[in-house]
């Protein structure tokens, strides 16, 4: 039996609050002017994507007790920019992280409805938790939880802002001009909700919007994480873009629905992808290497080098050898960098990780800045047109996923390339739509309506 072939789904991330931006190329623009990202919006709808997506910092990173500027820091309010990016598209779907550890889910729910209202069904929300102290210092009630309470917290969360969602059937107004009837009933979005997290009960306010409820996204890796979006989203953004390790991703969250009752095609897999294009494969690689020693400076260099070694190295040689002392332990409070994920990756065992460095420096003769160039290599997809389309294809074709959000290294107009000659390509070969078929973002993710009252 000849196995279905599958379309691709494409997305576009607004860069900005990691170092894959090159902020200092004279073809970089403003990460907070409108402009910007209306720029990136338009670019994405013309290429037929599926939406785009905004991350967001709640907080500016710091190193050494200084604000982090190797990369961008900052990001306007995520409601404020997708409110204004929907009104400027008409198809392109509008996704947001916003956390649940620092907000309430009855704001949080009224804010997603009324944004799914003005977009006519085109919001998409990513639901995090976050993690540091650092950041928790900025809101009431401070501090963070335990990665086992956070992801209980998030699920809590999530399920009441469903209920609000669904306190409204979707047939209460009437709205009847001769007889002056506006409501069908006295009480519409009635609600009430009790657990460890939450105590609240009232009437929402927002009628039930035109997807019923937004599109659920979750970017967790962990296992809690997995569970969590094979349990309760609509697609997940990960990682896991490589061909291998995306297989076995797709694999195994794939393989976790069932246990919650649910189907393959109910949960999408979308990693986020970076791309450099040329018009030769060898073009590429040499623009993919300048690209790389733009996004790690010397000083961007030896900032790695101390959230790793977690010790101040003002006055290092990047481009002499690794650091011959071993990294200083300590737990995330006592890191040089706050707020950034990198560290807290490297604080997981930062010896060992620094010996790695040092295997891969010895194996290749690579000095300190090289050696970070080579390990925090974000570039999935480096070639000609046709070679990253067949790349793309062959990923989705091949189960390691269900499409990509994809990642420029350049704003607002990184996407553009893509979308000129890569997205033709995609469209002639038959596994990327010509136009939109679907009204709201979840008709267009192929994604069923919510039934109301589940999940």
């Amino acid at each position: 039996m000849t196995k279905p072939i599958k379309q691709v789904h494409l997305a576009a991330h607004f860069p900005g609050v990691n170092n894959t931006t090159v902020w200092s190329d004279p073809a970089g623009g403003s990460h907070i002017a409108f402009e910007s990202f209306e720029h990136f919006a338009r670019t994405a709808e013309r290429g037929k994507f599926d939406f785009l997506f905004l991350a967001e910092g709640l907080r500016l990173r710091e190193q050494g007790g200084k604000i982090y500027d190797l990369d961008v820091v900052g990001r306007p309010d995520t409601f404020t920019v997708l409110a204004a990016i929907a009104a400027v598209t008409e198809h392109l779907g509008v996704t947001g992280t916003i956390n649940s550890t620092f907000n309430e889910p009855y704001e949080v729910a009224r804010q997603f409805a009324s944004l799914d209202w003005l977009s006519d069904g085109r919001a998409a929300w990513n639901v995090v938790t976050s993690w540091d102290a650092f950041t928790g210092e900025n809101f009431r009630r401070g501090g963070y939880l335990p990665q086992d309470q956070r992801y209980e917290r998030a699920r809590t969360f999530l399920q009441t802002a469903i209920e609000l969602w669904d306190s409204w059937r979707g047939d209460e107004i009437v709205a009847d001009q001769e007889t002056g009837r506006f409501l069908s009933t006295p009480a519409p979005g009635s609600f009430a909700h009790r657990d460890a997290h939450f105590d609240i009960a009232g009437q929402f306010d927002v009628p039930r919007s035109p997807q019923g409820r937004p599109v659920i996204f979750q970017a967790g890796d962990s296992d809690e994480g997995r569970d969590f979006a094979a349990a309760q989203a609509d697609a997940i953004f990960t990682g896991h873009s490589q061909l291998e390790d995306g297989q076995a991703f797709y694999t195994d969250v794939k393989n976790r629905l069932a246990k919650y009752g649910r189907t393959r095609d109910q949960l999408l897999i979308l990693p986020a992808a970076t791309f450099v294009l040329g018009d030769t494969d060898a073009e590429a690689a040499e623009i993919a290497h300048e690209v790389r020693l733009a996004q790690v400076s010397p000083a961007t260099a030896v900032a790695f080098l101390e959230q790793l070694w977690n010790t101040d190295l003002s006055g290092f040689d990047p481009d002499g050898p690794l650091p011959s002392f071993d990294p200083v332990v300590s737990d995330v409070d006592g890191l040089i960098s706050k707020g950034r994920a990198s560290a807290r990756h490297f604080a997981k065992d930062p010896i060992g990780l620094a010996n790695q460095w040092r295997e891969i420096a010895a194996a290749k003769n690579l000095s300190a800045r090289e050696v970070i160039v080579e390990v925090t290599g974000r570039q999935s997809f480096i070639g000609s047109a046709d070679t990253i389309a067949t790349a793309i294809n062959h990923h989705v074709q091949e189960d390691a996923s269900d499409g990509f959000i994809l990642v420029p290294h350049i704003t607002p107009a990184g996407l553009d390339p893509f979308v000129d000659t890569v997205v033709p390509l995609l469209q002639e070969r038959g596994v990327f739509r010509t136009e939109y078929e679907g009204r709201t973002l979840r008709e267009n993710l192929g994604l069923a309506a919510p039934v109301r009252g589940a999940r």
